[in-house]
Formats: C-alpha cells, structure tokens, sequence
C-alpha cells in the first residue's frame, strides 16, 4: 500500500471505556476516511506491561473491544480479524494479555490473538539509503497483514520522548530481534521498522493517557480517543497536543523524511467533535519523560555519570539503550517496594566513555552498565582500568541472534553481582543491559523486593512462561522452523510502498 493521499486526524472526546462509545467512535472514522477492512486484519496494541501496578501502560482491552467492532462495523470482506502483540522484553506476551485482562475480552469479541514470540518470524529486506542493516525479521501475521491497525497508548517515553503510532512498532519484532539496534540508534530502528507494514487505520487510547514514563506511568485524565488514516500525522498531531513540536522529536521526522507522512499541520486534514486547542487545553501539564540519567538520579543514593556511545556513532548520549533501561528500572522497584530509595545503598552507575571523576567513598560499588562503558581512574585506592567491549552492529547478524532467557539471566547477573560482592566494581555486559537485567542487579545489591518473585506474579508469569516454551517446543519438534531465512514473498497489502518523499 502507498501512504494515503491526504493525511486526515480525528481527535473525538471520550470520558470513559465505553465499549459502544468506542465503537462509534472508530466506525465513523473509518466512514469519514472511506475505509473498509478486508483480508486479513490485523489489530497492534500496545501491552508492554499489565497487571494492578501496570494498569496506566497498555492499551485497554474495552478500548481493543470498541475497535474490533468499530472495524466489523464496515467489513469488506475480512477474512481474519486478529489481535497481535509482544509484549515487553523477557515476559510472556501470554502474561501480559492475562494482567490486561485481555483473553476474557478475545471471547467476548470473538477475535483470534497472536503472541508474536511463538509465531514463525520472517525475512524482511530493506534497500533505502539510511538503514542500519539490510534486513530485519518481524512476525508473520505481521508481514501477512492485508489491513493493519495500530492502536497505542497515548503515553510519555524515557527513551524517545513519547510512545504513540511509530513508537508502538517496536513490539513487532521478538525479544531476540528487538533488541538489536535497541540503543543510540534506537530512532533510526524505528524509522526501519516503518518498511515492514504500514496501517491504513489508526486509533490511540489516549482515555486515560500516561505521563512520565512508559512501563509505570503517571495516569493522566485526557479524555481523547485520536484516529488517523495516516501513521505519522497521528504521532504529529497527538505531538502538538502536548506542546511538543514533531520536527525535534527524532524517530516522528525520521519517519516523514522517508514518506511515510505529513508532519505540518497544513497537510494534514483535522477533524472531530474537539479541536486542536481544546486538546491542547485539556493535555495543559502533561509531563514528558526525557530526562538524562544524571539528573533523573539527582538527590538519591544512586550517582549516575554518564559519558557518549562509541564514537563512530555520531550521537552524545544512548537515548535508546541503559540509562533509561534503569530509570524504569528504579520505578517498577518503587512499586513494588516502596521504600526501595532508603534501603538503596550509596552506589554509583556508568554508562559509555565516561572521562571525568567518580566519587565513590570506601564500600560504595560502582557499576560500569554496558558494552560500551569506558572508564579510567582511581578506586579504592588502586587503578581501574574498564575497557569499551562494544562490538559494532555489523557485527550482528540477526539470522543467528539467540534468544536470552529470563531464568538464564537472572542467574547469570545473580553470580556476576556475588563474584564481585568484595569488589570496589562489577561490569555488566550487553548492548543493551535490559530493564530487566538492571531491575535484577539492583535487588541484589539493594536487598529490596524482587518484582519476579512477587506473590502476585510468581504464577501468573511462570504460567505464561511455561506456555510459551511449551508452544515453541511443540513446534520444533513437530520440524517447523522459528526463523524462516530469505526475503519473505508472502507480504499481505499493509506492505508499503513509498514514492520519493515530498516536504510537509
């Protein structure tokens, strides 16, 4: 498909998860866009994280509800309706679709679901002049979609500032796949992930919207929902809603500047039963999330220091890879303990080629967060020297990544963290050290609550974890391949096609 002619946004008032109201809402879209869903439909929400304390990150499932018979609601023809998701890295997508409360919701709109992580994954090629590499994998409903629905989360983002329809792509790829390209680049993944499908529809649940953060963010009453026929003038538009100019937020332009969309208000068409600025209005002291790690640290017992990602790489920070992996990291500990800031010792965190001085006192560790950390001085008393293990991304072919266990990495941070309890510094490898493997490193030298042992997770997750394997498993054996190799042939009509980009 070709990004549409003329990019047109919706901004519609809703109050509450009515399911009919949603429903309407979403039906008299698609009629005011001229579209009806046909082939095979598929729905991408956005369910990083669920449960009672992560209630405020995903995408509603009475929101999912309204959309699924919004889109019935015009049928032309489909011959799948499903909902697809993978969810955030190292849960089971099975996990988070129980704690959304979402397989009550699949029964009651008797809608087909998919978790990405145990679907065949497939071969995308990619040829436009700025990729980062020459091929990606994403799931095969995703590459099979005819009509693709995107539905994100109306929320704020540590890492790229928000979260809304480019954003949510990152939950098409698994966790072994995801996480190539996940650091300084993390915006230019993005902009390659926009060759892989591209939605005709758009709708965001922008009820009740999420401030701050992405995996514990700050409920906030906006009372939107937002629908698009095009995927960045949606992420444009909801921009402006909070006082944000597009232009300066990266993975937005990078998107437009590859045709993907209009980015100026001129070109694109507003409508709806709220204006521009009575959104505006109503979104008056929404908090974004990007804050650097040194200041985000300020005034705790963590000191953050962090210097810029490998040369060659021409950025000044990793917006994309671990210091924010640790700021959520922090805030998912505050939940589950809420006094995890005073039972936190004096410690101190690094983060790539960081040259200036750590003040760390006799018994305060120091971890160095990263293949690309870099560091030279005293500690203790005695020279320590910490080397840049950083491995260009050339390197990383994802035909042959390998998907990292959770158990496996709690074990394997649990006896690095033990091996150096006598040490004045530990080094923790990866590119990225994810949220969950920073979430691990600071029970073990904090002693708070481990969130993955929590009563109320312990047997949801290894329920969902168990599932999973097993679903995996069952495929192996019976000789069907996880990872099919060689450009995918198959493509469903979502697939885009792009003329030479124009400006606007």
């Amino acid at each position: 498909m070709k990004p549409t002619a003329r990019a047109k946004v919706v901004i519609r008032r809703c109050e509450r998860y009515d399911v009919e109201a949603i429903r309407r809402i979403v039906r008299e879209a698609l009629e005011a866009f001229d579209l009806r869903p046909s082939g095979r439909t598929l729905i991408k929400p956005n369910v990083v994280a669920s449960g009672p304390l992560f209630q405020h990150a995903h995408t509603r499932p009475e929101f999912i509800e309204g959309v699924v018979a919004g889109l019935r609601d015009r049928d032309a023809g489909m011959t799948e309706l499903a909902v697809g998701e993978r969810c955030g890295i190292t849960i089971p997508t099975r996990t988070a679709f129980e704690g959304a409360e979402y397989y009550p919701m699949f029964k009651r709109a008797r809608v087909k679901h998919y978790h990405f992580e145990e679907e065949p994954q497939v071969e995308i090629p990619l040829c436009h002049p700025k990729r980062l590499r020459d091929y990606l994998f994403t799931p095969e409903p995703v590459a099979r979609a005819d009509f693709f629905v995107n539905c994100p989360k109306f929320k704020s983002h540590p890492w790229t500032t928000v979260t809304f329809g480019v954003k949510n792509y990152i939950g098409i790829q698994d966790d072994r796949h995801r996480l190539i390209d996940h650091d300084h680049r993390l915006n230019d993944k993005l902009r390659d992930l926009q060759y892989v499908t591209q939605p005709q529809f758009l709708a965001i649940d922008g009820i009740i919207a999420g401030e701050g953060r992405m995996l514990t963010p700050i409920p906030f009453d906006l009372g939107l929902v937002i629908c698009s026929n095009n995927q960045v003038a949606l992420d444009s538009v909801c921009s402006r809603i909070i006082g944000l100019d597009p232009r300066e937020i990266d993975h937005i332009r990078f998107a437009h500047e590859e045709g993907f969309g209009p980015i100026d208000l001129e070109a694109i068409d507003l409508g709806g039963d709220v204006t521009l600025a009575e959104a505006v209005a109503r979104a008056k002291g929404f908090k974004v999330g990007l804050v650097r790690v040194e200041k985000y640290f300020e005034g705790t017992s963590i000191s953050a220091y962090a210097g810029p990602p490998p040369g060659s790489e021409r950025t000044d920070y990793c917006w994309g890879g671990c210091p924010g992996a640790i700021e959520e990291a922090i805030e998912i500990l505050r939940l589950y303990d809420k006094e995890v800031d005073g039972k936190m010792p004096r410690m101190h965190v690094v983060f790539g080629a960081y040259r200036g001085p750590i003040d760390a006192k006799p018994g305060e560790k120091v971890v160095f967060i990263g293949d690309c950390a870099e560091w030279q001085g005293d500690l203790g008393g005695k020279l320590v020297s910490v080397e840049n293990l950083y491995r260009d991304r050339s390197t990383k072919d994802p035909h042959t990544a390998k998907h990292d266990d959770i158990y496996a990495k709690m074990l394997a941070v649990t006896r690095k963290l033990a091996a150096a309890r006598n040490k004045t510094h530990v080094r923790l490898e990866g590119c990225p050290v994810s949220v969950a493997e920073q979430v691990l490193a600071l029970v073990s030298i904090g002693k708070t609550k481990n969130p993955y042992f929590a009563a109320d997770q312990v047997i949801q997750f290894n329920k969902g974890y168990l599932m999973w394997r097993s679903a995996t498993w069952a495929k192996r054996v019976a000789g069907k391949p996880y990872q099919h190799h060689g450009s995918f042939a198959a493509r469903g009509a979502a697939a885009p096609e792009l003329d030479p980009p124009t400006r606007g």
